[in-house]
């Protein structure tokens, strides 16, 4: 009853009010957008960068060299996906130049409708940059020196293959890396925020269920199947595997 009285007063203030929200969802239509291995790749990523962080804290080091080795994997897959996976989430697809993301930055605040099947230019920038702050931090992990003169579990799995400078210069980078890639993730979670806030434009539920809401007439991304995927998967779990057993 009350939703009644609204709509029609917002009828009669302003004539057509609840023909065009009738218009604008009338002329939507969900569509696939984000295939299961960059969605599964998303939030495991999230989880292992969590376990990272709290096991580096808390010096259970077994367990933050266990994280290290499945974040490595995983950005060496995301990396190798985003040549050989699905349509919109190859680099080719969503990378724009520099002003195309600044453009679309100045516009944030200007209220329009999501028409984005990938990552937006701004985004698609973000991505390269957390993937390859993820990368930094993996390998300069593997070789750093937490405790010089203690037991081998204190040093990073391939510390004792480089001299002491090196390993005193990798830990420095390691621990700034930290640093930088909490300010990133803050900062990708707030224009997150921002962008359903501001800009009305959802997210979040895209990455969980891969389907998106867009205007109609929008062109479904060419999705890659789901045995390529655990192919590239394994491929990058072996890349891992031998360059440390190799090194």
């Amino acid at each position: 009853m009350l939703l009644s009285v609204l709509s029609s007063a917002c009828n009669k203030a302003h004539p057509g009010y609840g023909n065009r929200q009738v218009s604008m969802s009338a002329h939507n239509t969900r569509i696939r957008i984000w295939d299961r291995p960059v969605r599964l790749f998303h939030w495991t990523l999230i989880l292992l960068v969590a376990l990272s962080y709290a096991s580096g804290k808390s010096g259970a080091w077994s367990l933050h060299y266990i994280s290290g080795y499945a974040i490595l994997t995983l950005v060496l897959f995301r990396i190798l996906w985003g040549f050989l996976g699905s349509e919109n989430a190859r680099f080719a697809h969503f990378l724009k130049s520099p002003w195309a993301a600044l453009r679309q930055l100045t516009r944030l605040a200007k209220r329009d409708r999501d028409t984005e099947t990938s990552h937006n230019p701004a985004g698609g920038w973000m991505v390269v940059v957390l993937l390859c702050l993820l990368l930094a931090q993996a390998m300069t992990g593997l070789f750093t020196n937490h405790d010089p003169g203690f037991s081998y579990s204190q040093h990073g799995p391939l510390a004792l293959k480089v001299g002491e400078a090196t390993q005193e210069s990798l830990s420095a980078w390691h621990l700034a890396g930290q640093r930088y890639l909490v300010f990133a993730i803050a900062l990708h979670v707030l224009a997150i925020m921002l962008y359903k806030l501001v800009k009305g434009h959802e997210l979040v539920m895209p990455m969980l269920t891969g389907e998106k809401l867009l205007p109609e007439g929008a062109k479904a991304p060419r999705l890659a199947s789901g045995r390529l995927a655990l192919g590239v998967l394994l491929l990058a779990g072996a890349a891992v595997f031998l360059f440390i057993r190799l090194f």
